[in-house]
């Protein structure tokens, strides 16, 4: 029976993060120094772990997130279909009422089943899922690498988390995420089925908590 496991992390923290602003793939932003610390603590947690490969998005924020890991020489790929969601027009800004209430009728209206719809100038999450299913092909196509970590974002992984185990898109946000939280799944490939084993797991940061 072969078994992949799957780290799947979502970014340190950045300043966008702490000010409540919008990113998106279009705000390439680094880690502020929170975000690095918990991507140290993470290492620290799970540098004993015999990764086979790292996967990260196009974004600099998940490379800056594993680079401890890569720093130990690790393989890593980009692959860009492990992109956040373009929030379009939003991204960059910090929501006022108005964006708060385009925001909220955005979020109801793919909660209600209607994930084709797209952001104002960005992406809808049935096309964020069909990128993702490009990205994850190409993962799955190495099976001799049976540990690896995926390094992206929160929006981005909540649609993934959805597809993976046969759930709807409208769904996605029973998903709760945090910065440097781990899922971590295995996948089967005799069945092609995932499973998930931990879920927004943030023990590793508790260190951060008691500094």
């Amino acid at each position: 029976m072969i078994q992949k496991t799957i780290y799947l992390i979502r970014h340190g923290e950045t300043d966008y993060n702490r000010r409540g602003v919008v990113q998106g793939s279009g705000v390439d932003s680094d880690l502020n120094d929170m975000g690095r610390a918990q991507a140290q603590a993470f290492f620290q947690a799970y540098q004993h772990v015999p990764f086979s490969k790292i996967y990260i998005s196009g974004l600099k924020r998940t490379f800056q997130t594993a680079e401890p890991f890569i720093e130990l020489g690790l393989p890593y790929e980009k692959l860009t279909g492990l992109n956040e969601i373009s929030w379009g027009v939003m991204e960059g800004k910090a929501p006022g009422n108005l964006d708060n209430e385009y925001y909220r009728n955005l979020i109801e209206a793919w909660e209600s089943g209607k994930t084709s719809q797209t952001t104002d100038g960005g992406e809808s999450p049935d096309q964020v899922a069909t990128r993702q299913k490009v990205a994850i092909d190409t993962i799955l196509s190495h099976p001799d690498e049976s540990i690896i970590l995926v390094t992206m974002h929160g929006r981005a992984m909540r649609i993934l988390l959805c597809w993976l185990t046969n759930q709807p898109l409208s769904t996605m946000d029973q998903f709760e995420h945090s910065n440097l939280c781990l899922y971590k799944l295995q996948y089967d490939y005799d069945k092609a089925t995932f499973t998930i084993e931990l879920a927004n797991d943030t023990a590793h940061l508790l260190s951060l908590a008691l500094a």
